[in-house]
């Protein structure tokens, strides 16, 4: 299985904040948004394994900027990291000034997708070969986050976090 870029995968959705999908104060829903992050990394998944894929976790999402109505926003997806079959998709989104159409960094977030079989076993995945400097500080942070989220559930021994420990020694 030949390894496979995060630029391979990038999923980029753009879309207009509409009524119907404001609250009331005319911000973005943040189920809305975390909606728009799922169907990007589904397809960031997908592109990567070319599998099914299912969403296992949604390990990190920082809602910094309200997204008001009438925005032009980007959903921008990419494969950061692959573990056996799993893959780790970080997301960022960005929303267009109306009048410049500057791009401001309004979120982002981190999914872990399964690629599965058509019975919904797991099955193996690419592994990724990360690029510029982004990709690899992502590529690099994701073991990290693997680990702690491993050792949090009680799946690893506080030994076996390597990565981890190598951050206070």
């Amino acid at each position: 299985m030949q390894a496979k870029t995060p630029e391979q995968s990038k999923t980029t959705m753009t879309d207009m904040v509409l009524p119907s999908e404001t609250n009331p104060l005319n911000n973005l829903f943040g189920g809305e948004l975390l909606a728009r992050m799922d169907r990007a990394a589904s397809i960031a998944a997908r592109r990567h394994s070319r599998r099914i894929v299912v969403t296992a976790s949604v390990n990190h999402v920082a809602f910094n900027r309200a997204v008001p109505l009438g925005s032009v926003v980007t959903v921008e997806a990419k494969v950061s990291r692959a573990f056996n079959t799993s893959m780790e998709i970080y997301i960022d989104v960005w929303m267009e000034d109306r009048e410049s159409g500057a791009r401001t960094k309004a979120n982002e977030a981190i999914y872990t997708f399964v690629a599965v079989d058509e019975t919904g076993r797991p099955v193996k995945v690419p592994e990724v070969t990360p690029e510029t400097k982004l990709e690899k500080e992502r590529f690099d942070a994701a073991l990290r986050r693997k680990q702690l989220s491993l050792l949090l559930a009680g799946k690893i021994k506080p030994d076996d976090a390597t990565e981890l420990k190598a951050l206070f020694y």
